[in-house]
């Protein structure tokens, strides 16, 4: 969320939230005195008490003003949570967004009520509604996380939130589930038949040049991927065990390369959106991750919080896991490099994460199950010989 964003947010829930309390305070008073006159009853037309005193003014009788105290007061309690460095700044536009949507239907149906029925045009009423409609826009404008991930990114910040008064508008103590690492599924062995009919699948699969050094390897394993990538990190985890097998076992048989395809346009020109709203800094983060000698630990760690990735998640992981104290300065150098992988990925037809090549040959729709790509490998290598 940029600073005029949240000065702009802070602007209108201030409005709102002045313009509630007065018109809880007016509303109080005419009930105590329904001879009271407040200075926004201006005229036959123009006036507060019409709309207090309707139907539309209470629910349960309670103000309907309070439910705008109540609101506004949570946009600005978000907004302090979220300041300076905090791990919900980038959710906090969404929360914001989600809420407003609401206030919105509600205060269309309240203007609806004071314009078309009541034909009455309530000063302090059209503030609120300028305060949340106002609300509506920025944080919609400001929001980069997806609205579906918001339950689950919830679990996480509730953490954050009742460390601070932001916790008296949610409510609940409620802590995040832990990030466990997806357990290893043991691998079935193929039958005879089914390393037969792969294997016949296999040799007739089209390859190509990768420009890629084997370095004396025998099988040269290219993946091009994306940290946001549900598909992606099914893969990583499932093929994790398999690959440190050769690791620790053929560690000069088998050679691994991870390229980056972010499927954001933003690094990525070549796919037409900004699906994964993160993926370039993740990808970025990996590349300072590498000189550091951390580059596995960074990819580890970025597939085990995927659910929760965000600009601002990503960059204060590269500082804790990976040391990176520079992410801003070192960022134009390291996208280059991805910028670079994802124009190879296209002219090699990369179209979607993840993307494998084993010896140059593609693997398509996604990837393999384990016992097939450990198939693949042990094919290559066979063939080798």
């Amino acid at each position: 969320m940029s600073a005029l964003a949240r000065k702009l947010l802070i602007a209108f829930a201030t409005l709102g939230l002045a313009a509630s309390t007065t018109a809880t305070y007016v509303h109080y008073n005419l009930v105590k005195n329904p001879d009271y006159s407040s200075f926004c009853d201006i005229n036959a037309t123009v006036s507060c008490k019409a709309a207090y005193l309707s139907r539309y003014g209470s629910v349960a009788g309670v103000p309907v003003a309070v439910g705008g105290i109540l609101f506004f007061a949570w946009v600005l309690l978000m907004l302090w949570g979220a300041r300076g460095k905090s791990r919900i700044k980038d959710s906090a536009p969404a929360y914001i967004f989600a809420g407003s949507t609401l206030a919105l239907a509600v205060v269309l149906y309240l203007a609806y009520a004071s314009f078309f029925v009541l034909k009455e045009v309530c000063p302090l009423c059209v503030a609120t509604y300028v305060a949340v409609i106002g609300v509506f826009v920025i944080s919609g404008g400001a929001s980069s996380v997806p609205m579906s991930t918001l339950p689950k990114r919830a679990l996480r910040d509730v953490r954050v939130l009742v460390a601070t008064p932001v916790s008296l508008a949610w409510g609940t103590t409620s802590f995040p589930r832990e990030q466990i690492r997806p357990a290893s599924i043991p691998v079935p062995a193929l039958s005879t038949d089914q390393r037969s009919e792969f294997e016949r699948w296999w040799d007739v699969q089209p390859q190509v040049n990768v420009p890629f050094q084997n370095e004396g390897a025998k099988v040269l394993i290219v993946e091009f991927a994306d940290f946001q990538c549900p598909q992606c990190r099914v893969q990583y985890f499932a093929l994790k065990p398999i690959l440190d097998k050769y690791a620790a076992e053929r560690p000069k048989d088998v050679k691994v390369i991870l390229k980056q395809y972010p499927l954001n346009s933003d690094c990525n020109p070549h796919v037409p959106t900004k699906m994964h709203v993160a993926a370039c800094d993740a990808a970025a983060a990996v590349v300072m991750a590498r000189s550091k000698g951390l580059f596995e630990t960074m990819q580890d760690w970025l597939f085990m919080h995927q659910e929760e990735l965000s600009p601002t998640s990503v960059r204060g992981a590269a500082a804790d896991v990976a040391k990176i104290s520079d992410f801003d300065a070192q960022y134009p150098k390291a996208i280059q490099e991805v910028k670079t992988d994802a124009a190879l990925g296209s002219a090699l037809g990369v179209n979607s994460t993840p993307t494998f090549f084993i010896n140059g040959k593609r693997i398509p729709g996604g990837g393999l199950p384990p016992q097939y790509f450990e198939a693949a490998i042990e094919l290559e290598l066979k063939k080798a010989k």
